[in-house]
């Protein structure tokens, strides 16, 4: 064979492999502004921000570990509440009104989200309940079991694999999502190890994972969003991933590169995108704290923040509201605060 059909082979086999676009292993920077327009009434301070979320009038809900905890005995068993509040705050950033105040359930609040109906649902990771409230503030639906401090017996015992309760108790929720019908999907894996979906209704479907780090299973499971096609997006932080999963729990994929996730937030408009936290350890304002911008399929677009004090840095970021996509709120466990982004 001379050189020359040598060299035409080689040709013909190179145009016939695909072509892969380079692995982007470096994220480029997006510019922002950061601001702080949410002021408490009578120069009171916020506790550690939980979470923060907005209505479709662009009311702002803040979820805030404040107050004063209570626990009392009522015979052998102890009773608590308090320990987290509830603000709600006008689009322009004036204080309205606080929702729920001295409820039962409020004990270390985990997420607050507000639903396609405006309805309001707090996630609490220490009570083990999620409550819906209405505009109106009047609680309206209870998910979940406080159980104080005798161990209740559930309905069906805990698997030995990790994954917790397969029903409607939970152990330390996180957070909570709905699909286009309106089906509920709750982060149950702080204590539990799972992805827990009710219809909307509250009953309960099924529930999928385990602790691992092989796919379909989780290792701290802090946040959920659900998109447009129903697929359910998870931060598995202990894993440094977000896994995606279809409407029942079938693994589809995974996304790595954006650190150990903690906040996602899924956009809304014809053009989603997915924003995710890498927020950084409480003990530690040097380790990550950017916030990554990605398509649904995990492209990433870019990133910005980090890790500190000062504005415009973030203190372990626990919710991200995306409901305008270039125009973000941002609770900061660690600063005590909310910022207000926006992209350049």
């Amino acid at each position: 064979m001379n050189r020359l059909t040598t060299l035409l082979l080689a040709a013909t086999v190179l145009s016939a492999a695909p072509v892969l676009a380079p692995a982007q292993t470096v994220a480029k920077d997006i510019a922002y502004d950061a601001a702080q327009p949410l002021q408490q009434p009578n120069d009171e301070i916020f506790g550690e921000v939980a979470g923060v979320a907005t209505d479709s009038k662009g009311n702002v809900y803040v979820l805030t570990h404040t107050g004063d905890p209570v626990a009392i005995m009522g015979g052998a068993r102890a009773f608590s509440h308090g320990g987290t509040k509830l603000y709600e705050y006008s689009a322009t950033g004036t204080y309205m009104r606080e929702i729920g105040a001295g409820v039962y359930a409020f004990l270390v609040g985990a997420q607050v989200r507000i639903d396609p109906k405006d309805n309001i649902w707090v996630v609490d990771g220490s009570s083990n309940t999620i409550m819906e409230f209405n505009q109106a503030g009047r609680a309206i639906m209870l998910l979940g079991r406080k159980s104080e401090d005798i161990p209740v017996p559930a309905r069906e015992a805990a698997p030995s694999d990790g994954s917790g309760l397969k029903q409607d108790a939970f152990n330390r929720p996180s957070d909570i999502a709905w699909d286009a019908a309106g089906n509920i999907f709750v982060a149950d894996g702080m204590g539990n190890a799972r992805v827990a979906k009710f219809d909307k209704d509250g009953v309960f479907v099924t529930a999928w994972g385990k602790r691992g780090a092989g796919t379909g299973e989780f290792s701290g499971v802090h946040s959920v969003q659900v998109d447009t096609a129903g697929n359910v997006y998870v931060a598995d932080q202990g894993n440094k991933r977000i896994q995606v999963f279809d409407n029942n729990g079938a693994f589809k994929t995974e996304i790595k590169g954006v650190g150990a996730p903690q906040a996602l937030c899924i956009t809304t408009g014809p053009h989603p995108y997915l924003y995710s936290s890498n927020s950084n350890p409480v003990n530690d304002i040097e380790t990550g704290g950017e916030i990554y911008k990605l398509e649904l399929d995990g492209t990433l677009i870019g990133k910005f923040g980090k890790a500190g004090k000062a504005p415009k840095e973030f203190g372990t970021v626990n919710q991200i509201d995306c409901r305008n996509a270039n125009s973000l709120y941002v609770a900061e466990i660690g600063n005590y605060r909310v910022q207000k982004v926006n992209l350049r």
